[in-house]
């Protein structure tokens, strides 16, 4: 018998995750100059992370030999501070909010066990979900509504199966938030848990955070993470807000020391920094705006509108996302295919903020390809 007749038919079904490209590699496909290639793909802060983070790090090198601790107190606490949530409420994960995903299915799901999902929406959701036995139902984001959630795809969806509907609000990568009476409708029509994924939520209306709802309903729990407005995607810190039962039931399952010490110091630093966090979230509202005026003068593309670090694109000038894709990255410009997005036809991208001088550049390659 070989490996194959022992590996879980589930796990035969998924592909490998193939990243986006990074710099280096656009620049030896297309002999691009590695300085002049623009990255607006990955959602991530253009501006970096706290320039304070440096220096704490170093003074880090020296424990790295020890492990680190499964429970910081000084994060708990600074957390705490930023969310105003109490640390009992508070699960940190070091895959970022991905952990934490993946620890709400170890801890509700059994084969057969259903899940809602909306689509087009964040990958990870499926894929956590199809690993651990669950049968997804498929909701809806409504194109011809603007990818405003379709509440009733949601609720019709709902069995005495259910044990998680996640929605994310903004939505990736469609960029809208979902109403906030809708979010109540859905909480308050079952016992299953709603996961509310918050990932972009500072980008948006500060009407549209609901974290202080883990502490209003059973069935809640936040997500939030560190990789995007605070820079720090590349150290994978993310963590969840919900019940204290919830939180007990994830601790005795989560990964013992999955959160490094470098990730740890790292993120205190950027809680502790509230100057870059304040200027960072000011200039990416701005660039979104820069970006987002900029495309709307195309007139053979739909630019929809956005409470995120990134817009929705639909390309109406003949060629398929993949090929106008193509033709950026001859140009060095790197946005997101969305081809890979269930619910969402081939004509689709996505584009993250990126510096002013970099969307300057961006928007005057874009008048090339599209006009």
């Amino acid at each position: 018998m070989s490996i194959d007749d022992k590996v879980r038919a589930i796990v035969k079904e998924f592909k490998a995750y193939v990243p986006g490209k990074s710099k280096e590699e656009i620049a030896r496909n297309y002999g691009i100059d590695p300085e002049k290639i623009i990255k607006l793909g990955s959602n991530e802060n253009p501006w970096g992370c706290s320039p304070k983070i440096a220096e704490k790090l170093m003074n880090e090198v020296s424990n790295l030999h020890q492990y680190p601790q499964p429970i910081n107190p000084e994060l708990m606490d600074e957390i705490s501070k930023f969310t105003k949530m109490p640390t009992e409420n508070i699960i940190v994960g070091g895959d970022g909010a991905d952990e934490v995903i993946d620890n709400i299915m170890r801890i509700l799901i059994d084969e057969g066990d259903e899940v809602i999902i909306p689509i087009p929406t964040f990958t990870q959701y499926a894929i956590s979900a199809k690993i651990h036995g669950a049968n997804i139902k498929w909701a809806k984001f409504d194109e011809e509504n603007g990818f405003k959630l379709d509440v009733e795809s949601v609720l019709n969806n709902i069995t005495e199966k259910t044990k998680v509907i996640f929605l994310c609000t903004p939505n990736n990568p469609t960029g809208n938030v979902i109403p906030t009476e809708d979010i109540k409708k859905i909480v308050e029509s079952t016992d299953a848990l709603v996961m509310i994924d918050h990932a972009y939520i500072e980008y948006s209306k500060g009407e549209y955070d609901l974290t202080n709802w883990a502490l209003k309903y059973d069935n809640v729990l936040v997500l939030r993470t560190f990789s995007k407005v605070f820079g720090l995607a590349g150290q994978r810190v993310g963590f969840g807000v919900t019940s204290k039962k919830i939180v007990d039931y994830m601790m005795r399952i989560k990964p013992i020391f999955s959160l490094t010490r470098a990730s740890q110091v790292s993120a205190i630093t950027a809680l502790q920094d509230k100057e870059f966090f304040d200027r960072c979230l000011k200039e990416g509202i701005e660039s979104r705006e820069q970006i987002y005026n900029g495309l709307k003068k195309f007139k053979q593309l739909e630019v929809y509108p956005t409470e995120a670090n990134y817009m929705l694109v639909k390309v109406k000038n003949g060629m398929n996302s993949s090929e106008f894709c193509e033709a950026l990255l001859k140009k060095g410009v790197i946005v997101r295919d969305c081809y890979s997005f269930e619910g969402l036809e081939p004509y689709y991208f996505r584009i993250s903020i990126g510096t002013f001088e970099e969307n300057e550049r961006f928007l005057k390659i874009m008048s090339e390809i599209v006009e």
